[in-house]
């Protein structure tokens, strides 16, 4: 059985910086998308928004995530815990991937080396985030309380 808090008292300070994280993502996208309109999708040229690089296809991967991440933290009710945790690894996983092509023709998505840490960083908050957003009743959180302290 895995260690994860239930009711933490820090809940929804990472949840607000869940919905901070993915509201940034959103504007990010958003911006993107308008900075790039017309443009190639997968176009590796020097198109920058809010200090990151970026093309048509990465902006509208960000839009879209986003609002997944946005919705979710709206929503609550441990939806926020399931689309953080996932949400975290995604974006842990995306910067990994990102950094090995960086300097290849894969790099469909225009990456940079500031684009690989911001999304390391964003993944780690969505991480977080969810790892400590379990909600659940009085009972949940005793039996938790009971199982860590043994």
């Amino acid at each position: 059985m895995a260690h994860e808090p239930v009711n933490h008292p820090l809940r929804p300070v990472y949840r607000a910086l869940a919905g901070l994280t993915g509201l940034y993502v959103l504007v990010f996208g958003i911006i993107g998308v308008v900075r790039t309109g017309g443009g190639d999708v997968f176009a590796r040229e020097d198109t920058v928004v809010l200090g990151l690089r970026t093309n048509a296809g990465f902006s509208i991967i960000s839009v879209v995530a986003g609002i997944v991440i946005f919705a979710g933290v709206a929503v609550g009710r441990n939806v926020d815990r399931f689309v953080n945790k996932w949400g975290g690894y995604a974006f842990l996983g995306v910067g990994m991937v990102a950094l090995a092509l960086l300097r290849t023709d894969a790099n469909y998505l225009n990456f940079s080396m500031t684009t690989c840490i911001v999304s390391f960083v964003i993944g780690m908050v969505l991480l977080t985030a969810g790892l400590y957003g379990k909600l659940g009743t009085a009972q949940d959180a005793a039996a938790e309380g009971a199982f860590r302290h043994g």
